[in-house]
This record gives structure tokens, sequence and C-alpha cells, in this order.
């Protein structure tokens, strides 16, 4: 007996080693797959419903308060139930902001809103100089002078040429004076006593030559004097009739205009003198030197001197920035901004969006951006400086109710999406939460007994 019970606990303990046959399990684990499938499916339908324009009605308070619960258990389904269920009017790039808050930071360089080459229009050397780097000058301040030799003796030439021809235009229109006139009459008449002796003594020797008292010889002579006194009191005549009548018109006008083209070429010359002194064209700073005492300078040329120097007004201050294209939605112009000069980080400036450049850097990916500063006018040309780094703040604009009438924005939102009053802010959305199946576990198979 004492053999044989422990060859029969050997036996059981084999027997429950076996596998269980085919059928055999309980029903619930035969179910199992085809339960998992349910579930995967219902999942994938609701997904599928939840990604589609279609949204839901807003729910009722109960289902507010159960799915705020779960959104506190599950905030992964929360958030996405949020952000798909209705678009933010405050803020069109699906994150909620506020004003005041900083919606976009970008580092650029301080530049001058107006920056000035001075060349002078004529070549010539400077024989005057009267500025430095760094200076500060006002509108009209005599930055130098060139030598002004050849251009001043162009200009006296030019203004005697212009007296000349002023005075023939006036001998025109006046006409010949009366003395004149009378000293041509006075010619005539004594051209036509000669010419009626003249006559005479042509009929006399025409007389005695057909008489062959003389010889053919002196009457062709005695007829061609007749004949040129007869020229001559013809063009006495005329004479004194055209200086009776004065000029012609065509003459005058004429005159006219020689006068009107040397005036236009003293005018030049007098341009080109007054060149000679170069003046400062506004008020500001110098910033860069150019030039020398006794350089030759030509704004033409490509070598040598061609400008004297750099000015800037820098109470007119800006900060250009590239903007890269995924971020310029959160700029418009007229955002108010915060500027630090990466030089004095501590230093805090007041500055707005002035414009957005019309065409983008396709290299950069970015649109060029100009931020205006504010400089107050003791800080001038002190602290911040062209050329400087600076790190410009975006702030986000105060929020309102009429965003959705951009017809850019109107179109981007669907018909059916939830849109609050524009009398109280747009709600939140209720948060959505995917209730998840309960799996019942596997039970292990149970020892045969």
């Amino acid at each position: 007996m004492a053999s044989t019970e422990p060859s029969s606990s050997l036996t059981d303990r084999v027997q429950s080693l076996r596998l269980p046959p085919p059928g055999s399990g309980s029903s619930g684990s035969a179910r199992l797959p085809w339960f998992l499938s349910v579930v995967l499916a219902g999942a994938v339908v609701y997904l599928l419903v939840m990604g589609s324009p279609w949204k839901p009605a807003t729910p009722s308070a109960g289902d507010d308060t159960a799915a705020t619960a779960s959104a506190g258990t599950k905030p992964g389904a929360g958030e996405a139930g949020s952000d798909m269920a209705t678009p933010s009017s405050a803020n069109t790039n699906g994150s909620s902001t506020t004003a005041g808050e900083i919606v976009l930071e970008s580092k650029g360089y301080i530049i001058p809103e107006q920056q000035i080459l001075v060349s002078p229009q004529v070549s010539g050397r400077v024989i005057e100089l009267n500025f430095e780097a760094g200076q500060r000058a006002e509108k009209g301040f005599v930055l130098a002078v060139l030598d002004s030799t050849e251009y001043q003796a162009e200009y006296e030439r030019v203004n005697a040429q212009l007296e000349s021809s002023q005075e023939s235009l006036a001998e025109m229109r006046e006409g010949s004076r009366p003395d004149e006139i009378k000293q041509s009459k006075a010619d005539l008449a004594e051209a036509q006593t000669n010419l009626d002796q003249a006559e005479k003594d042509y009929q006399r020797a025409k007389d005695l030559f057909e008489k062959k008292i003389i010889q053919p010889q002196d009457f062709e002579t005695t007829k061609s004097q007749h004949q040129a006194l007869v020229q001559r009191v013809e063009r006495l005549t005329a004479t004194t009739q055209l200086m009776i009548d004065g000029p012609r018109r065509e003459r005058k006008r004429m005159a006219e205009a020689q006068v009107r083209q040397v005036e236009a070429e003293l005018r030049r010359a007098k341009w080109r003198l007054d060149n000679c002194i170069i003046t400062m064209p506004i008020n500001g700073t110098i910033l860069k030197k150019n030039a020398e005492l006794g350089n030759l300078v030509n704004s033409v040329a490509f070598n040598g001197s061609f400008s004297l120097c750099d000015v800037a007004d820098l109470s007119k201050l800006e900060v250009e920035l590239s903007i890269q294209e995924r971020d310029i939605a959160k700029v418009f112009k007229g955002q108010v901004c915060k500027v630090r000069a990466e030089a004095y980080p501590k230093r805090i400036y007041e500055g707005v969006v002035s414009r957005l450049l019309p065409i983008a850097d396709r290299a950069k990916g970015a649109v060029p951006v100009r931020v205006r500063l504010t400089v107050p006018a003791d800080e001038e040309g002190v602290y911040l400086k062209p050329e400087m780094g600076a790190t410009v703040q975006f702030y986000a604009a105060p929020p309102t109710d009429t965003v959705l009438k951009d017809p850019v924005l109107k179109d981007t939102v669907p018909k059916d999406a939830a849109v609050a009053p524009s009398d109280r802010p747009a709600a939140a959305a209720p948060a959505t939460t995917i209730e998840q199946p309960v799996i019942p576990e596997a039970t292990e198979p149970t020892e045969p007994k």
C-alpha cells in the first residue's frame, strides 16, 4: 500500500502536464478573437467619422461633464477632439494666443531707413574738406569744395554769349533808327539825280552815234553807265523800304530761339559751377568718409574716389529680418514688437512692423520684413548703430470678433463649423474621448480533476 501511493501521485502530475484536447476549452476563450475584431472595427469607424468635415452638434451639459472627466484621464484623445471641433476666431494658426503674448522671436540687423551716398555732380579735385566720420551735421552744411576754375571760365563765356544774343534780338525788335532811314533816303535821292544826268548823256550819245559823229565805243560806255545807275536806284529804293518796314518776323523768332539756347547753356554752366560746393542733403550723421583732401573725385569712375561719404539719419532706424515662410502668418503690418540690441540686451526699444517686402527670398525660404524703431532723441547714434545685431519679439494682436470676416480666412473654415456669436467670446470646444471597450482577460485552462 505504501508503494502504490507514490506511483499514482506521479501519474496524476504527468496527466496534468498534457494539453487539453481541441474543443475542450472554455466558451469565453473561444469568443475572444471575434470580440477583439469587432472592437477594432468599431474604433476604425469612429476615427474615420471624427476625421470627416462633419462635426457633431453641441453636446449637453451632462456630456460636457463626462467629456471633461475623460479628458483629464486621457489627454491625447481630448486634445485631438478639441483641435478638430471649432476653429478659434482669435488665432488662425490653430494655437490659442492672448493679447501681449509673444508669438515669434527672430534675429536681424539694424539698418537706417534712409542711407545716402553723397557724390558730387561734377568731377574735380577736393580743395576743402570739412567733415569727419561720426560727425552729425544739419542739412545744407558744406561738406567739401571742388576746384571750380574750369567751370567758372565756362560760365563767364556763356554769359557773354547770352548778352550778345540779347542785344541782337533787341535790335531786331526795335527796327532801324530814323537817322538810318533818313540816310538811306538821301542815298536814294543822290542816285536818282545821277540817273537823271546819265539819262541825258545817254540820249545825247545815242543821237551822235546815229549821225556817226562819235565812235561806237564811246556810245557803249555811256550806255553802260546809264544802266548801272538805273540798277543802283532800284537797289537803294528796296533798301530804303526794308529799313522802313523793319526785320522779318522769321528773323525775330530765330533771334529769340538763339537767346533761349544760350540761356539754357548758361543754366547748365551755372549748375556745374554751383555743384563744386557739396552740402549735406539731410539732417543726419556721417557714417563713412570716402575721400581725402586733394583727391580727384569723379562720380562715374569705377576706380578711385567716386563719392565723399555715406550719411544717414540715426533717429529713423529699422530692423531687417528674414522671417521663414512657415512663420510669416504670425507677422502683420502694424504689429507691436520689442527690440533688444545684442550689444545692449538690457535696453528695450519699442517697435512696429512697418512693411513686409513684396517678394520672398527663394534661397532662404523666407520673407524680408522691416520693423521700425522708436529711438529717443537723446540716444540718437549712442547705442543703436547700423549693422548691429538685434533680437525682435513679435506680440499677438488684441482679440477681435471680425477675424472670420476676412474673405481669405472665411474660405478656410467649414460652413458647418460651430462659430461663437459676435457678442461673446468663442467657447472652448468640448473634449471628445473614445470609449475603450473592456477586453476580458483570457482564463487559464483548469486542471482536470
